[in-house]
């Protein structure tokens, strides 16, 4: 066998053995791809369950879904839209808190309708184990200080090294200066857009 014929050959060979990685990566990421989406949508799910419990709502959140306009921030927010016998009664809005200690986090905030917080909860963030991870439930029940505060209710929302009502942590104060002051805004961000979030097909 020539030189150029063994050429030919390996190259046949290398080519069928790439052919076929590709297709295994493409089968192992499609099967792998619903799989993920699905654990997506089940912790989804879980989690707007946490911050807007079953009883003030009787309507599937993900099936009144929004993306609303905001103009401070150049996007949209998506917001879950609760029902109570057919009347809006409640919403959940995903925002971001941009400047944590450490990068962006990711809340989902759930609201009665006259705007009175009934959960918050990190569901993205990469701030520094052992000092910025107290935003998250499992880690301390600090979140929960937001529960029950709202539009009507007098609240200094800062962190009380900023002479506010809510705690920081110990050597981190970005991190809880950033998520009260991302709820907050979206608190007050709420109020403007109500009407015009359940106006929205």
């Amino acid at each position: 066998m020539s030189a150029k014929q063994v050429s030919m050959r390996d190259a046949a060979r290398l080519g069928c053995y790439a052919l076929v990685t590709g297709l295994v990566l493409l089968l192992a990421n499609r099967f792998t791809a619903s799989t993920i989406h699905r654990n997506e949508l089940q912790h989804l799910n879980a989690t707007l369950t946490e911050v807007l419990p079953d009883s003030y709502i009787d309507n599937m959140l993900q099936a009144k879904k929004v993306a609303v306009p905001d103009k401070n921030r150049d996007q949209s927010l998506t917001v879950y839209r609760g029902y109570l016998n057919q009347k809006p009664s409640a919403v959940v809005i995903q925002t971001t808190a941009p400047e944590g200690y450490s990068g962006s986090i990711d809340l989902l905030i759930g609201l009665t309708y006259d705007g009175v917080v009934t959960g918050v909860r990190v569901v993205k963030h990469t701030e520094t184990p052992g000092l910025g991870d107290d935003i998250e439930i499992k880690k301390s029940d600090w979140i929960l200080s937001f529960n029950g505060k709202g539009l009507n209710s007098p609240v200094n929302w800062k962190v009380k090294r900023d002479g506010g009502d809510f705690d920081q942590f110990t050597g981190a104060t970005i991190t809880p200066r950033a998520v009260v002051h991302e709820v907050h805004q979206t608190v007050e961000w709420y109020k403007e857009h109500r009407q015009q979030i359940f106006d929205r097909q």
